[in-house]
């Protein structure tokens, strides 16, 4: 047996990182392997190339970066707390030194053995320290994640409750929100302690359209993403999945913000309920890595008319204060109101600054009043509207 076929076998035994073997880049290398004595051999390896090539140039750097991502039997072990035995110890270092020879693949040696004539795609190799980069790894697990968490760090969810990642997050930054620094400050502080785990408050960002809520929550998650925090996006819709979600993240290491952007209930909508279950005003208890962050335009989340009030209910007291109960469970609420003119100018021209500008001072602010008029009001989107327009020329 030659060292191809060594490899070839030692890979078919791994057991903890099995799933690599459903890998595009292993399948077809391991299909190589067992036809280099054919004359498939070439297609084959040129098979294998391609889907490296897809994620990278050197086959070393795909075995590193899988590792580091990979969710497996010995890194649930650790999440949940539960201390690797001897066997799954000694497991995990031998098949470490398996995928220290794949990592250290060499093009050259390999496409000797194919006997081909035409110019064939290179790869790149080096020796690799697998088991320093996985050990590594496991040490960071409470700031860098692991498996999806790893690569993403926001999140929607499917139909069946299960997270999809958000491939291009939006870039927001805390630098770039003018206004309402005291408010995001707050906001801020809750989620630091978050991450610390020093307990922290379920919060709601009440207030107008415009002014910078859920923007506020984006630009703190991409704050803090290096310091374990996850953001997990749920639709009004989807909040019947909240339970599942809440149980699947308990014990893990890293740190969740629950967004429900936009949240509002019709008079009959028993949809809360699911919400209300999971939300207690206060998470405070040591250890817990979960807090809601909702924004909404109404300070009751819950749509109440005259009409209501005049209906068959017995005990419509009891029903309304049902009702407003749910915004009371939020520990935290920050408000968010629309600026007066004198901050709405401010902004503008920081906006405009930062986008290189040299309009007249005095004709910029009189455009940008006269935009947030036609436009329903002042706000920070509405200046970043204008100063957008104006860079554009769609306004002059």
């Amino acid at each position: 047996m030659n060292k191809y076929e060594e490899l070839n076998a030692a890979l078919g035994t791994l057991t903890i990182f099995r799933k690599i073997l459903d890998e595009p880049v292993v399948s077809r290398l391991r299909e190589l392997l067992y036809s280099l004595d054919t004359s498939r051999a070439a297609e084959l390896y040129c098979a294998f190339v391609h889907e490296l090539y897809k994620s990278a140039d050197s086959i070393t750097d795909w075995v590193t970066d899988y590792v580091a991502e990979d969710e497996n039997p010995y890194i649930d072990r650790v999440i949940s707390g539960v201390r690797p035995g001897p066997a799954l110890e000694e497991r995990l270092d031998a098949e470490l030194l398996i995928l220290d020879r794949l990592a250290a693949l060499d093009c050259d040696g390999l496409t000797a053995q194919l006997n081909c004539a035409l110019p064939l795609p290179r790869f790149e190799s080096r020796p690799a320290d697998i088991a320093a980069v996985c050990r590594g790894r496991i040490a960071e697990i409470p700031t860098k994640g692991y498996g999806i968490f790893a690569r993403y760090h926001m999140f929607t969810l499917d139909e069946n409750g299960s997270l999809v990642p958000v491939r291009h997050p939006d870039p927001q930054t805390l630098d770039s929100l003018y206004g309402y620094e005291r408010e995001r400050e707050t906001v801020l502080r809750n989620t630091v302690a978050l991450v610390e785990g020093r307990g922290a408050n379920n919060v709601l960002l009440y207030g107008d359209a415009g002014t910078g809520k859920s923007s506020t929550v984006k630009a703190i998650a991409n704050a803090l993403k290096d310091r374990g925090l996850r953001l997990i996006e749920v639709r009004r819709d989807q909040l019947y999945l909240l339970p599942g979600l809440m149980d699947s993240l308990e014990g893990s290491p890293l740190k969740f913000i629950i967004f429900i952007d936009d949240l509002s209930f019709g008079a009959g909508d028993s949809d809360f309920a699911a919400l209300k279950a999971i939300l207690e005003g206060s998470v405070s208890s040591r250890g817990c890595n979960t807090a809601v962050y909702a924004t909404s335009n109404r300070r009751h989340l819950v749509k109440e008319t005259m009409s209501d009030r005049d209906g068959d209910d017995i005990h419509a007291s009891d029903t309304r204060q049902e009702q407003l109960s749910l915004s009371a469970r939020f520990g935290l609420t920050v408000t968010f109101l629309r600026p007066e003119k004198e901050l709405y100018c401010e902004i503008v021209e920081k906006l405009a600054r930062e986008s290189g500008l040299s309009m007249d001072r005095d004709r910029l602010l009189v455009k940008a009043e006269a935009y947030a008029i036609r436009g329903g009001g002042r706000s920070p989107r509405a200046a970043k509207q204008f100063i957008e327009l104006l860079s554009q020329g769609v306004i002059e």
